[in-house]
């Protein structure tokens, strides 16, 4: 399976620029896994698709102003995108700027352009841009005053209001960027849900590297995601499993959710270590002639820590039923994520009607349910 198999065109004015006013107000393609139908909905619709006792999973991570400018001691120019810290003042980062080589320090400077007393130093040179980043003194108290909302390279416009990148039930900072399928929901739609008796529930996957980095090798399997860090509690787990067993369907909300629960439920089959290739293992284990892409279900079980699990097709979904995403870069493991729960060719339809159907697309876009 290539990377290029998960190619599309997509004109360039189809890329949101900026968020609706109304969050709920988004469009939303509906794709239907039983039988390859597509409908065109609004999002509020999406509780036409669930029935009391269904649980809707979403991720609560708060993005943080994770964006940091500095100049070196020469003088030139820095950027440095934090994505996971390593201790107090040891950060994971992207940096953007030359001749970044190990010992080289940053000053970093504040809102105003002015330099701050925070320092940086390379303390190691990792892939590509990567660098492991020590500062003076701890940071995360700081990133308010000091850090810039990253948004993704793909937007272009300033961002008027930065609540407009954060869900309306984020809370844990530490986030790179935003859990995007989560951005559609209101107050107004979660309480209308609720009185529905669908039950919501969260996950925390810190969204990291990944997000920023394209795949590059030529083959999937080829291909080294960087694991994140998330947590699933043991009451979350309890009233997720509970709600299953008594006839509830589990609808993920972004494929940050899907990753969360889908780790869990391996660890609970006793699937211990990376799951890097899972994928590749359950395309191996599965049953000639076989093409449903689902495990029996297997409960979920509480963990926090890091997750690699790469979704691509040949994955067979042990807790997740139903999911609702946005539209994806193309070539991207998000993209991949998704062929492998509703199938490449379903996937291939339905972005191609979506292009055709003007829908707007990548973080700021419109939606996708798949049921």
């Amino acid at each position: 399976m290539k990377t290029r198999d998960f190619d599309y065109e997509l004109p360039p004015e189809l890329i949101a620029q900026r968020p609706l006013p109304q969050r709920d107000a988004s469009r939303l393609l509906v794709l239907h896994r039983a039988d390859g139908r597509i409908e065109h909905r609004q999002f509020t619709d999406i509780q036409d698709y669930l029935r009391p006792g269904d649980v809707l999973v979403v991720n609560n991570s708060r993005v943080i102003p994770a964006r940091l400018y500095g100049r070196k001691t020469s003088g030139g120019q820095v950027e440095i995108l934090l994505l996971s810290p390593l201790d107090n003042t040891r950060w994971q980062a992207l940096v953007g700027g030359k001749r970044l080589h190990e010992g080289t320090e940053i000053h970093i400077t504040g809102h105003d352009g002015k330099e701050t007393t925070f320092t940086a130093t390379v303390t190691a040179v990792l892939a590509g841009p990567r660098r492991e980043i020590q500062f003076s003194q701890p940071i995360q108290d700081y990133l308010d005053e000091l850090g810039h909302t990253p948004l993704p390279p793909y937007i272009h416009e300033p961002l008027a209001d930065v609540e407009r990148y954060q869900t309306i039930f984020a809370h844990p900072p530490g986030s790179a960027a935003a859990p995007t399928a989560g951005l559609h929901f209101t107050s107004d739609l979660l309480l209308a849900m609720r009185n529905l008796g669908i039950i919501l529930e969260t996950v925390t996957l810190h969204v990291g590297l990944d997000t920023f980095q394209p795949v590059a090798a030529e083959y999937v399997v080829d291909h080294t995601i960087h694991s994140e860090w998330t947590s699933l509690t043991p009451e979350t787990a309890r009233r997720i499993n509970e709600a299953k067993l008594a006839g509830g369907r589990i609808m993920a909300v972004g494929t940050t959710a899907v990753r969360t629960l889908e780790t869990a439920a391996c660890r609970s089959a006793g699937i211990t270590g990376s799951l890097q290739t899972i994928s590749q293992r359950d395309a191996g284990r599965g049953a000639a002639g076989e093409t449903s892409n689902l495990c029996p279900w297997r409960p979920v079980m509480a963990f926090e820590g890091a997750t690699d699990l790469f979704i691509y097709p040949g994955y067979r979904f042990r807790a997740v039923d139903m999911m609702i995403t946005n539209f994806h870069l193309p070539q991207s493991s998000l993209l991949m994520l998704v062929s492998a729960f509703a199938g490449q060719g379903l996937v291939r339809q339905a972005y191609a009607t979506a292009v055709a159907e003007r829908y707007r697309f990548f973080s700021f876009g419109d939606a996708m349910c798949i049921v």
